[in-house]
């Protein structure tokens, strides 16, 4: 269901952009007095992707669940006509549609009210049919803060998307084809309060680490709000390009990847215990020592007081990018009767992309091939055009089901990892101490990796401490998270999505805690489903036990990310 389907196009072209009605105060000023927020509910669509209805829509299923109409269905027809096909399951949080009995899921969320979402404000793109389909949540937020900030673009990168969206001509440019499309900034009925726990749904956090990993698998009744399902890490990362009713079917296209915590401080009543930093003799990947204070610790070196630099050879050695599609690609004798998800056209048809100058003669606009592993099939040309918009770092990943070939590097900047250990016990792990994690990375200019290359980066927050418990889960994330430090995949350089300021380090969809001993911010513990979590973010990004067997001790955990 795209619900922006059924807004009129009335979006203005001007840089201004249309006056909205907003929520009332955003931010009581008595102290300790709580932030109010705002209900949006949302539809969770075929690519597992939450699509917000309109305020108007929100405020009616809010006043019903005031009337207390929580155990029988809730028909939308009063709020917005068009959609009067639809019912919504209040017990269930689903969505059913009557002509075609189509089954969606729903949610409610909760944002600041001074978020663009809570002023009742959507971003919205134009569908190859003519109508509008809303952007995620995330991407909203994004776009309006970079609309606020006199911004002229804004860069979906960090969100997964291949697109720039020019905030003057309001258009959506794809980075790779150049294709654009309209966008536009609507204006709707201003979300309504949360006034009571009508409904057990917790508060949506708009920080970079959740705004990069919003979509989850299904309704968030009774979890952690930061918990996310395993399974949702590995969703596809697909734009859809028709607006669409609920139970309709569903076309998209591919966006290739291009791709503040607290303080530690005195957090206890009770005194403080320095951190002992970590470092051991070299010894097999799997194996643990024993610090003085008996906790189980890595025995591989970590490099805490020095500066040592990870080793450049860790990267992939180049390699020409024609070599890269064909080492991990097929050319298919009979050419399937379906469209390339890159560029849009039949695959019978010719490449949209042409030959670059460097590149053989053996692809050519016509040549299609699989990848070998997943079986996916797409033009060569597109393929290759993929990989030289991404970091060419001589790892591919399929546009359909995600599937890595190769080693997956990222674009973070130099810096360091620290690991301490800590005696202290975090909640909900009252059996074993602490892993404290130290991230620090300075400013810098960016390379060509990067979104604007000579251009300087900031770093806001840094250095950044997490947490993990001492246990041998807590262990083998930790040594996931050193792979994934190595490979560069931690954080990234693009737009905050809390406060829309570009060019800074930002968080890079893998998550982590930053409270040890407080939950204020939701990135904290208790929570028992964050190390499956994070687990399974890992392992989105190519980085999985396997990975422990092939990266050798002497690699090193921590220095610097070149």
């Amino acid at each position: 269901m795209a619900t922006g389907s059924s807004f009129h196009s009335g979006g203005s072209g001007s840089r201004n952009g249309p006056s909205f009605a907003s929520a009332s105060s955003s931010s009581s000023g008595v102290p300790g007095q709580a932030q109010p927020m705002a209900v949006v509910w949302e539809w969770q669509d075929d690519l597992g992707f939450w699509r917000p209805y309109t305020g108007q829509v929100s405020s009616y299923i809010e006043q019903c669940l005031q009337r207390g109409a929580n155990s029988n269905g809730i028909c939308l027809a009063p709020a917005d006509p068009s959609l009067s096909a639809y019912i919504i399951d209040i017990p269930n949080l689903k969505q059913f549609r009557q002509d075609t009995g189509k089954i969606r899921a729903v949610r409610r969320s909760l944002f600041p009210q001074s978020s663009a979402l809570g002023s009742g404000v959507l971003w919205e793109w134009a569908s190859d049919e003519g109508g509008w389909t809303a952007y995620e949540i995330r991407t909203s937020i994004l776009l309006e803060h970079s609309y606020q900030a006199a911004q002229a673009t804004a860069d979906l990168s960090s969100h997964g998307y291949n697109y720039i969206v020019d905030l003057t001509a309001l258009e959506q440019v794809n980075k790779s084809t150049s294709y654009r499309r309209r966008v536009r900034r609507q204006g709707s009925v201003p979300y309504p309060l949360a006034s009571g726990s009508v409904i057990h749904s917790g508060p949506a956090c708009t920080c970079h680490q959740c705004m990069s990993n919003s979509s989850t698998a299904g309704p968030m009744l009774s979890r952690s709000r930061h918990s996310f399902s395993s399974g949702q890490a590995n969703r596809p990362s697909l734009q859809p390009q028709h607006g669409r009713l609920p139970g309709t079917s569903s076309s998209s296209a591919y966006s290739p990847y291009p791709r503040r915590p607290l303080s530690m401080g005195n957090l206890w009543n009770g005194p403080w215990s320095t951190p002992t930093s970590v470092a051991h003799p070299s010894g097999p990947p799997h194996a643990f020592g024993h610090h003085a204070n008996g906790l189980s610790i890595p025995t591989i070196p970590l490099h805490v007081n020095g500066s040592s630099n990870v080793n450049s050879a860790l990267a992939a050695p180049a390699q020409k990018p024609e070599e890269v599609i064909k080492k991990y690609m097929e050319e298919v004798p009979v050419v399937p009767d379906e469209d390339c998800i890159i560029c849009m056209e039949r695959l019978s048809c010719p490449s949209g992309y042409e030959v670059p100058a460097e590149c053989s003669q053996s692809l050519q606009p016509n040549t299609v091939g699989k990848l070998t592993k997943c079986g996916h099939t797409f033009h060569m040309l597109c393929m290759l055009a993929m990989y030289n918009n991404g970091t060419k770092d001589g790892s591919l990943q399929c546009p359909s089901c995600k599937m890595i070939y190769g080693e997956k590097t990222g674009t973070q900047p130099k810096g360091k990892m620290e690991i301490y250990s800590i005696p202290q016990s975090l909640p909900g792990h009252p059996d074993c101490g602490t892993i404290q994690i130290i991230y620090n990375i300075p400013p810098g200019i960016q390379g060509p990796e990067h979104p604007n290359p000579g251009q300087p980066y900031t770093c806001r927050g840094f250095p950044r401490f997490c947490f993990l418990p001492d246990n041998d889960k807590g262990r083998k994330v930790l040594e996931l998270l050193k792979v994934a430090w190595t490979r560069r995949l931690i954080f990234t350089v693009g737009t905050s999505s809390t406060t829309g300021e570009p060019d800074t380090v930002i968080w890079n969809e893998i998550h982590h805690k930053t409270e040890m001993m407080s939950n204020v911010s939701g990135h904290g513990y208790p929570d028992p489903n964050y190390l499956d979590n994070v687990l399974s973010e890992l392992a989105s990004q190519g980085v999985t036990e396997d990975c422990l067997k092939q990266d050798t001790p002497s690699q090193g955990a921590q220095g610097s990310a070149m």
